[in-house]
């Protein structure tokens, strides 16, 4: 028998209901190595990565199929690839590259299931910078800007 993704999807998904946690990815690597990466929108702990994997643990044998688990939240650099990432990020500086290639920085205002808000940088300090809305479906890709200031 062999370890599917939509197995552990599923799994995953069970123990989720019910929370504000949310699926980002799940990946089943050659040799077995699942990889599940969660968020919240409110923030996720390591507590709350540990129930996910227990869960998963306690629902594959072993002794059936061997595995490697890895459950965690994916990194501030990875790129959204769930709605509720904007959501969550609502308030920071993000990065958004349209399909068509255009690249815009500012901080996201607002998220609807299909769209973002974004108030672009200011090149000069008087400058009125109008913000603009992006539908999901036609972002590339984006991520938060990590800023140490």
């Amino acid at each position: 028998m062999m370890i599917t993704e939509s197995t552990v999807r599923s799994l995953v998904e069970e123990k989720l209901e019910d929370t504000d946690m949310f699926i980002v990815s799940v990946k089943v690597l050659p040799g077995n190595k699942i990889r599940v990466y969660v968020d919240a929108v409110e923030g996720l702990n390591v507590k709350d990565c540990v129930s996910v994997s227990r869960h998963i643990e306690g629902n594959l044998d072993r002794e059936v199929e061997d595995y490697e688990l890895e459950v965690s939240s994916p990194g501030l650099t990875e790129p959204f690839q769930h709605p509720l990432q904007y959501k969550k990020n609502v308030g920071r500086t993000v990065k958004v590259v349209t399909a068509d290639g255009n690249v815009f920085k500012g901080e996201l205002v607002a998220f609807e299931m299909d769209k973002i808000t974004l108030q672009p940088e200011k090149k000069k300090k008087k400058e009125e910078v109008e913000p603009l809305i992006f539908p999901l479906n036609e972002i590339k890709e984006a991520k938060t800007v990590i800023s140490f200031k």
